[in-house]
């Protein structure tokens, strides 16, 4: 155990204040029992207060506060954060202490059966039924299930294997924590004598954080900041943006498919579905026109068909030009599809968490502000006006926000051309390649240039049903006058 070390100057431990809000391990309980209050207390107000009409704070913090706002600010920038704070990880360490501390099995001890989880049972459904999970009641229900489910897994298996592999968003924030600005270490000079190695016996995750450095990877740290109260020689550093993810490091096939799963599901989903269905020409986009073919003959139901086969061909469209793209350049530079696949996937990371805040940016200043406000200001019946949205889609400054889509593709290309020097090939077929390897960098590119002239020449749709045609018409009116 080390007591005391000079700190360099990027350790975000030895900053005044920072320092005090990711170290202090009084400061951190605090917080995390207060996240937890307000877990609980959301959860329990939801069940009380099930309509929307009654209640905003359960749907207000959880779809407001917690995701996407705060873990995705998060995780963009400090990395995974949100973990550490997370109600299930903190009061799951306490249960596994008193449980039964089984291995997992095989069969379960698998990153992809979170990932699944969240894409079949989140967005899939979200995009069928997009009211469905927006109820206060069916969010306490959600969220209890997911309590129930992950105490279970806690008080059954040891290591927190829950948060390692079933968690829906555990490998999702471990995939994409490796874009953020930090890395957790150990100062190796004081790390070379000691014999107790308490920052591991700390771990509840039974990582060594004295390996992380060497490793190039954090494994499945959530940033609890356990080891850093157990022993001085744990540094928490600012780094260079993506700074792992251009060196060599032991890949993940399950982070890989998160980035490429994920940009499908949100953001080109999104692209497809919220973003260009507001467009004067949304129907004639192929998902749409798909959707209508269908209903023809298959009566759906409730089901939103169009935000169905928006999320069926942005899924198609990722893995194909992710998978054909990764083909072609292997074939290119001779290297195995695999190891060119596993390796150069990491480029996509950008696409879904630094593009992600193009939306966040603008959608705080339209609701989410005033909606995590509104929600407070109600479950605690504080005497005050609620709050009006920031802003409205007729304000053209809040699309300043749109520049994140741009920052996000060229990070992406920063990142690709870094990780395909790893690659032991040629220099000309490297940059052959590069292209063909892009294909899903650059078809988001396209999606956000097309949107761009789409709104310019088209505009938005409006109410009454201005289509296409009638667009035509105005403008070759227009011309002949």
């Amino acid at each position: 155990m080390v007591d005391f070390v000079t700190r360099d100057k990027n350790d975000i431990y030895g900053m005044p204040i920072l320092g005090f809000l990711f170290k202090n391990r009084h400061f951190l309980l605090v917080l995390k029992i207060v996240i937890t209050a307000l877990f609980v207390y959301a959860v329990v107000f939801g069940f009380i207060y099930p309509t929307k009409e009654q209640n905003v704070f359960t749907t207000g913090l959880f779809w407001g506060l917690f995701w996407p706002f705060f873990m995705v600010l998060t995780l963009a920038f400090l990395g995974r954060v949100f973990c550490g704070i997370c109600p299930h990880g903190f009061l799951g360490k306490y249960i596994t202490r008193f449980g039964l501390k089984k291995k997992m099995p095989k069969s379960l001890n698998n990153p992809f059966i979170g990932l699944m989880i969240l894409f079949f049972g989140w967005w899939f459904v979200y995009y069928m039924f997009p009211g469905l999970y927006k109820t206060p009641y069916a969010t306490a229900l959600v969220f209890t299930v997911l309590t129930v489910f992950s105490f279970t897994f806690f008080f059954l298996y040891k290591d927190m294997a829950y948060c390692k592999s079933l968690c829906p968003i555990g490998l999702l924030t471990r995939a994409f924590s490796k874009v953020g600005f930090t890395k957790l270490e150990t100062y190796k000079s004081s790390c070379q004598d000691c014999k107790t190695f308490e920052c591991a016996t700390a771990c509840s995750y039974n990582l060594k954080p004295f390996t992380f450095e060497k490793k190039n990877s954090m494994e499945d740290c959530t940033l609890c900041m356990d080891c850093s109260s157990a022993c001085e020689a744990v540094a928490f550093k600012a780094i260079k943006p993506s700074g792992s993810l251009v060196s060599k490091f032991k890949t993940m096939k399950a982070e890989v498919w998160a980035f490429i799963l994920i940009t499908a599901a949100i953001t080109i989903t999104m692209g497809f579905h919220h973003a260009l269905g507001r467009s004067a020409i949304v129907d004639e986009f192929f998902w749409v026109q798909t959707a209508r073919y269908f209903e023809g003959f298959i009566n759906f139901g409730s089901i939103d068909t169009v935000g169905l086969f928006a999320f069926i061909y942005a899924v198609a469209i990722s893995i194909l030009l992710s998978v054909i793209g990764m083909f072609i350049a292997s074939k290119i530079m001779n290297v195995s599809y695999e190891k060119t696949f596993y390796t150069l996937g990491y480029a996509f990371a950008p696409l879904f968490i630094i593009g992600g805040l193009s939306h966040m940016g603008e959608f705080f200043f339209y609701h989410y502000a005033s909606d995590i406000v509104n929600a407070f200001i109600q479950a605690f019946g504080m005497e005050t006006e609620y709050m009006k949205p920031l802003a409205t889609r007729r304000d053209k400054w809040v699309h300043i926000f749109t520049v994140f889509n741009h920052i996000a593709v060229i990070w992406a290309f920063v990142i690709m051309f870094a990780r395909i020097k790893l690659l032991d090939s040629t220099t000309f077929k490297k940059a052959i390649a590069l292209p063909f390897a892009s294909l899903l960098i650059v078809f988001y590119l396209g999606m956000n240039l097309y949107k761009v002239y789409v709104f310019k020449e088209y505009g938005v749709k409006k109410r009454g049903g201005h289509n296409h045609a009638q667009h035509q018409v105005q403008k070759g009116a227009h011309n002949g006058h």
